[in-house]
């Protein structure tokens, strides 16, 4: 298999998989840091880090570490047993994050929908909502995540399109619209308020100063769990350890996925007080992989490192930088430029038929590789690990492929 080009992996992609995917043209086979390389020997900046799940850097060597130690000794028990590291990541976790329990998952998705049974649980169990009439409110231009249960909330008809008919229960409202909120909120069959505290995937909308706090009381006024997936915003991609840490706001259930592992194995989690964490009770909900020694070992080890290597910090420099220059780019195609921290994105207008996938494509042939999300929306969110130097390096080339197109 080795010396294979790009194409014949593409090929057999196109040939075996599912074309549920429209991937850049790169052939990816290493990592190291903010760099990847191509089955040809090319190396890349890489501006995505997985969608941040890669905020700690590609392999990086203490989550390895954990990693290949615990898989060594044990990696899968199932929940029908106790394990020795699975209390100690709950421990670390909620003390970390300042709550009384965690309930572990695998995916993002997983997570999502855990925070939506629990928000359920407590709507019947605690608030009082007469069963199977409880609401949760949801923003337009979300994304949790596939499921069936998630799609229903979308506005986005890719993501619905032919998956109907669809999970009743949401109520959908603008985001970033606090009076929209109020009024929904007022429904006294609203148990929950699900959101992201910056879009990502919708582009990287970043809501008005002061909406995460606002909202945050109004769900208190209409006793209201105010839940936050912070699957892609957390673990200091946007300048702190929580994008709901700018607010000084702490949701009543907090989502987290992706760089809670580094990019090393699927994790991910749902953190709760005792009210609501305990309304789920044995065989209600579970996982087969969820909480396993290998995900607990990995995620220990990928937030220290956000710990100590003062990764949020980083991302909040590296940002302000990153869109400084940015804005200074002369471009018919560039619209706005607009992020926090190392969550950025360019919003591209095309131009003489070139869009943002043209622009995506020249990045890569000058060694940044990035990728469109709603087909005028450019993501630049490199791993956090990235240094002054690495930015300078990627935001020339940046420029360079602006430049090039001439306008």
């Amino acid at each position: 298999m080795e010396n294979q080009s790009a194409q014949f992996f593409i090929d057999r992609e196109a040939r075996f998989g599912a074309h549920n995917y429209h991937p850049l043209p790169a052939v990816l086979e290493r990592g190291e840091g903010v760099y990847v390389w191509d089955v040809e020997g090319k190396r890349y900046m890489d501006f995505l880090a997985a969608y941040s799940a890669v905020n700690q850097g590609h392999c990086h060597p203490k989550i390895v570490e954990a990693l290949n130690k615990q898989a060594n000794t044990l990696a899968l028990t199932s929940r029908a047993f106790y394990n020795n590291v699975l209390g100690e990541w709950e421990e670390y976790m909620s003390k970390l994050f300042g709550y009384d329990k965690m309930l572990p998952m695998n995916s993002g998705a997983e997570a999502d929908e855990t925070a939506l049974k629990l928000i359920r649980k407590w709507a019947y169990k605690v608030k009082g909502i007469p069963k199977n009439e409880a609401k949760i409110v949801v923003c337009n231009g979300n994304f949790h995540g596939r499921t069936i249960t998630i799609v229903s909330m979308s506005s986005d008809p890719d993501a619905y399109n032919d998956y109907g008919p669809f999970t009743p229960g949401f109520v959908n409202i603008p985001y970033n619209d606090l009076e929209a909120l109020g009024n929904a909120l007022q429904d006294p069959q609203v148990a929950g308020f699900l959101v992201e505290p910056i879009q990502a995937e919708a582009g990287v909308y970043v809501p008005e100063d002061g909406f995460l706090k606002k909202a945050s009381e109004l769900c208190k006024k209409y006793h209201v769990l105010f839940a936050a997936d912070e699957v892609q915003t957390g673990l200091a991609r946007t300048g702190k350890m929580l994008a709901c840490d700018h607010e000084n706001v702490r949701p009543d259930i907090l989502i987290l996925g992706k760089a809670i592992s580094g990019g090393m194995f699927p994790v991910s989690c749902v953190l709760a007080d005792d009210e609501i964490m305990l309304t789920i009770a044995p065989g209600e909900h579970g996982s087969t992989y969820g909480g396993n020694p290998i995900a607990g070992k990995v995620a220990m080890a990928a937030l220290d490192v956000i710990q100590d290597e003062k990764l949020a910090d980083n991302a909040e420099k590296m940002g302000q930088l990153f869109r400084h220059e940015m804005s200074s780019i002369k471009s018919e195609m560039i619209e706005i430029v607009r992020g926090k921290g190392l969550l950025n994105a360019i919003a591209i207008k095309p131009v003489e038929g070139k869009s943002a996938w043209d622009v995506c494509l020249a990045m890569k042939e000058n060694g940044i590789l990035a990728k469109p999300t709603h087909e005028h929306i450019i993501r630049f969110t490199p791993p956090l690990v990235i240094n002054e130097t690495q930015m300078r390096e990627a935001i020339e080339k940046i420029k360079e492929t602006f430049k090039s197109f001439g306008f």
